[in-house]
């Protein structure tokens, strides 16, 4: 079933070029106004003394001030803003199996911060603060399945990380649900198969990054049954298929935990809360939290009115980045197996230090001098026949204001060197889903590439 629905990319129900336009029609009949505005016109928000910026709740998010100390890299001491949300919310896509097929039950859902308004987004998105109705809006629709799904109804359930330099220790329930009784389809809603999916996610900013993390979590080579083999497969889909099922690895399961450990224990990262006020390099105006020289990113307030949401106005703040990112896997054959070459990765909102991240993650796809990340010269000038993917995809607009990174995997040359600098490791994807099966390993940067693969 799921097989079949990863290699179906046309169905009786919304063929894909109807999803296109489905999208394109949305974008035009739904009202949506973003204004910036000074911090102090934001309904139902307030600036404490030390600069920092809540909902008069206490509940949604926050925006504080941290001072991060580490002795990994060159840079051991900043402060910086970051969003404090310590709830966790629901990432879920609702599935059920029509006619020996799986589909996935997605929505147009419309976010602030999305560049291009409509994003194809998981069945339910919702914080607990807006699943408990903190807002006294409407409910979000088709919650109720995913409160009382059993365990028999359950395909994936995982917490996960997000940006951890966005996000100070920020996790979101990610789950798959299966269901047999009849759905209503809503307006806003649409049965798609994940091969269809897979195709719109090679397009810039169609398909979101909360739907891209649930997906990266279902490991394609489970549902692998000898009657539907890998038949439809491309042989870059069977290549992956066999890196996900392979026991023909370039390092072991166990030596990746123990460089990961060893990484984790030497290195320390301390953050503890300080004023936005007493941040150097930033300044708060009336209107912006931001840096001088123009870096990484900044704070904007923004009155938003989307005409179909749960609320259809409020105000809230946003982080807008000063440029475009850059996230790119390297890929290579090692003894006929893919290997992924990934990075451990320290950044100031991880939970546990470290995170596995692509091998190339940089807030900018236009580095110079001494600042380019390892590997990134050789992403950036690869040949057109190297790219498996690339497309631009865009952050949770829920929270970042047109965030986009250009999402690339590159297949590397036969002579790419298999021996790397300390902090990178190459894994199969079978080694790649032993981590995933767990919280806080892959961060969302890596997930969102692994949901990219494509297998037809």
């Amino acid at each position: 079933m799921i097989i079949k629905s990863l290699l179906t990319k046309e169905n009786p129900f919304n063929s894909t070029e109807d999803i296109r336009r489905w999208i394109q029609q949305r974008n035009q009949e739904v009202t949506v106004d973003v204004e910036q505005i000074p911090f102090s016109e934001m309904k139902m928000w307030h600036s404490e003394t030390d600069g920092s910026i809540h909902h008069d709740t206490g509940r949604f998010f926050s925006i504080v001030g941290i001072d991060v100390k580490t002795d990994y890299g060159l840079n051991n001491h900043w402060r910086q803003p970051i969003i404090n949300q310590p709830e966790v919310g629901y990432l879920g896509i609702l599935t059920k199996i029509i006619d020996g097929v799986l589909y996935c039950l997605m929505q147009a859902k419309i976010e602030p911060g999305n560049v291009n308004c409509v994003q194809i987004s998981p069945t339910l998105q919702a914080t607990k603060s807006n699943y408990s109705r903190v807002h006294s809006g409407k409910s979000p629709n088709y919650l109720e399945y995913f409160v009382n799904a059993k365990p028999e109804n359950i395909i994936l359930d995982q917490l996960q990380s997000e940006q951890g330099a966005r996000f100070l220790r920020k996790r979101n329930r990610n789950i798959i649900i299966k269901v047999d009784e009849d759905v209503p389809v809503l307006e806003d809603f649409r049965w798609m198969t994940l091969g269809q999916i897979k195709e719109l996610m090679c397009e810039d900013n169609m398909v979101n990054m909360d739907t891209r993390t649930v997906l990266s979590g279902l490991k394609i080579s489970d549902y692998v049954t000898p009657l539907d083999g890998l038949n439809g497969m491309s042989e870059f889909g069977r290549g992956l298929i066999l890196s996900s099922i392979s026991n023909h690895n370039y390092i072991s399961t166990r030596d990746h935990l123990s460089w990961l450990t060893a990484l984790k224990a030497k290195y320390d990262l301390w953050v503890s809360h300080c004023p936005i006020k007493e941040m150097p390099g930033w300044v708060k105006t009336d209107s912006e939290i931001s840096r001088p020289d123009g870096k990484y990113f900044k704070i904007i307030g923004v009155n938003v009115t989307i005409s179909n949401r749960e609320v259809a106005s409020w105000c809230q703040p946003l982080v807008q980045p000063m440029q475009q990112g850059l996230c790119a896997f390297i890929i290579k054959k090692i003894d006929g197996v893919y290997h992924f070459l990934l990075q451990a990765k320290l950044e100031c909102g991880n939970f546990d230090v470290m995170e596995l991240a692509p091998t190339v993650q940089s807030l900018t796809d236009k580095v110079y001098g001494n600042d380019k990340p390892e590997f990134y010269d050789y992403v950036l000038n690869a040949r057109p026949e190297q790219v498996v993917v690339d497309a631009i995809q865009s952050e949770e607009g829920g929270r970042f204001y047109h965030e986009q990174n250009r999402n690339l995997i590159i297949e590397a040359d036969d002579d790419f060197p298999l021996e790397l600098p300390p902090r990178y490791t190459w894994m199969t994807l079978r080694q790649i889903y032993k981590f995933l099966r767990f919280n806080n390993y892959l961060n969302i940067q890596a997930r969102s590439l692994i949901s990219a693969l494509n297998y037809k």
